[in-house]
Formats: C-alpha cells, structure tokens, sequence
C-alpha cells in the first residue's frame, strides 16, 4: 500500500493511461538524512545498494529522494522512478515503471504490470555497465513523463 504521501498524477483523458500510472511523493527532498543511515544499517547489503542508489542520486539535478515503505526512493522531482532494498541474502535495484523501459542485457526480473527489479548478491558480478543503463533510462523515462505532464498542464 503507497504511503499516505503518495498519490496518482491527475491527467486529462486524452493524456493517457501511461501517465496515470506514477508513484508521486510530494515529500521527496534533494538529500534525505534517512536514507545514509539506512545503508549503513543495512551492513554488506548496504554498501551495495549505497553503490546503485548513488548512480540514481548522480542522474540529475532533479532527482530528489525519501524513504518509501522502508526503502530508499529515487525521484525525477517527486515521481519515483527507482529504488534499492534489501533482504536477507540480496539486494534490489528497482524501477516503478521497469516493465515499460528497454532491457537489451535482460537484467530485470519480475511479472507485475509496472515494476521490474535486478537482484544483486554480494560476491555475485552485476553487470554494471547495463544496470547504469537501465537506471539512467528509467531516469531518462521519468523526466520525458514529467516533461509531458508539464506541458499538458500548461495547456489551455
């Protein structure tokens, strides 16, 4: 369940059902304290999700960040567009519309009809050029979205 912060982007009709579809955290902030002490406390797994989550934060001026459900949050602005977890024995680099992005390497893993996530396990080589790809195209993805939703707004 989204946290009470998170809302659905009002779009007119015609603007589509792609854009209906966005996870929107008005709370997101440029650099969430939270979020450090997170990967710390989260040892070995931490310094790996640390690794990605700052791949997303290095993305652009634009991306602002929180703790949703417990795990840090990437946003274009205040729509979410990744996220790293971590379990027990792995780490998730996470994308809310990773079903809709390109993945020629096939790294995304999942079935949902939005998110798509890649598993990293300590030891285990990632192939890092293809998941800095991924994070920046659904980064890329985010930003034309928000681009769309602007404009549209704009709008007479």
């Amino acid at each position: 369940m989204p946290s009470p912060d998170a809302f659905p982007v009002a779009t007119a009709p015609h603007a589509g059902a792609r854009l209906n579809r966005l996870m929107r955290f008005p709370s997101a902030q440029l650099r969430d304290p939270a979020i450090d002490a997170w990967m710390r406390a989260h040892g070995e797994l931490g310094a790996i999700a640390q690794r990605w989550f700052d791949t997303m934060r290095a993305c652009g001026a634009d991306v602002r960040e929180l703790l949703h459900d417990g795990h840090p949050t990437a946003c274009v602005g205040d729509a979410a567009f990744g996220y790293v977890n971590a379990f027990r024995a792995h780490v998730n680099v996470g994308f809310f519309r990773g079903a809709e992005i390109a993945d020629p390497a096939g790294l995304l893993e999942g079935t949902g009809k939005f998110m798509r996530h890649v598993k990293l396990r300590p030891g285990q080589d990632a192939d890092a050029q293809a998941l800095r790809a991924l994070i920046r195209t659904a980064y890329a993805d985010m930003r034309a979205t928000m681009e769309v939703i602007e404009t549209k707004a704009s709008l007479p």
